[in-house]
C-alpha cells in the first residue's frame, strides 16, 4: 500500500518505490555502490545492523545507508541473497520501507525510509533498501563497551522499547546492535526486516528476553562491557513505569 508521496517505478526486472518528500527522482544506480560519489563499507559496531551487505553512501550533501538483503543462518551457505516471490508488497524491501513509513508517522525513532527496490529472477527476487543515515549514533553494544550509563540512561531505553510495544510493533531481531544511541542519549531502532504489527501478547516479553540475551552474550564475549543485572532491572523499571503511565 502506497501513500500520496510514494511513487512506484517499474524497472526492467522489478520495481522501485521511493518517497517524493525526500527524493525528486531515483535511478537504479542508486542501489549500487558505484552509483554514488562516496561509498564506504559499514564496519565495526554497525556491521551487525541487519543481515544485509550495508554501505554508507553520500551524494556529497546527504548521507544514506544502502542495504542489500542477504540471508542469515545455515541457509546462507546455499542461498545467499534470493527470496521466493510472493508479491510486490511482500518483498523484504517493500515491506520494510512501508513499515518504516508507518512507524515514522507514529512518531517512533526509526530511520527515514528513502527508497526500496526488488529485482525478479523467475520465481525469486533480490532486494535493497535505502534509508537516511542517522547522524552521531553508535550501537548500544559500542556504548556499553565505553561506559555503563546511569540509571536514567537504561530507564530511557526501557521507555522507548515500551513505546514500540505499545503500538504493537514487533522487531524480529531486537539486539544491542540494532539499538542505536545518539550523542544526547536519544534511542533509535534499526533493521525492521521481517518486522510487523502484532496484537498484544507473550511476544512482547519474549522480545525483551531476546534483547536481554544479546546483552549477556556481548558481556560473555568481552568482560570490558559495562552491563549487569542491576542495569537490566533499571531498563525494566523504565519499561514498566511507562506502561503504568498510559
Amino acid at each position: 500500500m502506497t501513500r500520496l508521496t510514494d511513487i512506484v517505478t517499474k524497472t526492467r526486472d522489478g520495481a522501485i518505490v521511493y518517497d517524493t518528500a525526500t527524493l525528486n527522482q531515483i535511478e537504479e544506480a542508486a542501489f549500487e555502490a558505484d552509483g554514488w560519489p562516496i561509498a564506504t563499507a559499514v564496519d565495526g559496531a554497525f556491521r551487525s545492523s541487519g543481515r544485509g551487505n550495508t554501505l554508507f553512501v553520500s551524494d556529497g550533501s546527504n548521507e544514506f545507508v544502502l542495504r542489500h538483503y542477504v540471508r542469515g543462518g545455515l541457509i546462507r551457505k546455499f542461498v545467499r541473497d534470493t527470496y521466493l516471490w510472493t508479491g510486490e508488497n511482500e518483498t523484504r524491501s517493500f515491506s520494510e520501507f512501508n513499515l518504516l513509513m508507518k512507524l515514522r508517522n507514529l512518531g517512533l525513532p526509526v530511520p527515514v525510509p528513502v527508497a526500496a527496490r526488488y529485482c525478479r529472477r523467475g520465481p525469486f527476487y533480490t532486494a535493497d533498501l535505502l534509508t537516511m543515515k542517522i547522524p552521531d549514533v553508535q550501537s548500544l553494544a559500542s556504548r556499553i563497551l565505553e561506559q555503563s550509563g546511569d540509571g536514567e540512561f537504561w530507564q530511557n531505553i526501557g521507555r522507548e522499547l515500551y513505546r514500540f510495544h505499545e503500538h504493537g510493533v514487533y522487531h524480529a531481531d531486537l539486539n544491542a546492535y540494532n539499538i542505536q544511541i545518539a550523542g544526547d542519549d536519544t534511542v533509535w531502532l534499526l533493521d525492521f526486516d521481517r518486522g510487523r504489527f502484532r496484537e498484544a501478547g507473550a511476544w512482547q516479553q519474549e522480545n525483551l528476553a531476546r534483547f536481554h540475551r544479546s546483552l549477556q552474550k556481548i558481556q560473555s564475549m568481552d568482560k570490558r562491557v559495562h552491563f549487569s543485572q542491576a542495569r537490566w532491572n533499571e531498563l525494566l523499571e523504565g519499561y514498566f513505569s511507562e506502561s503504568r503511565s498510559v
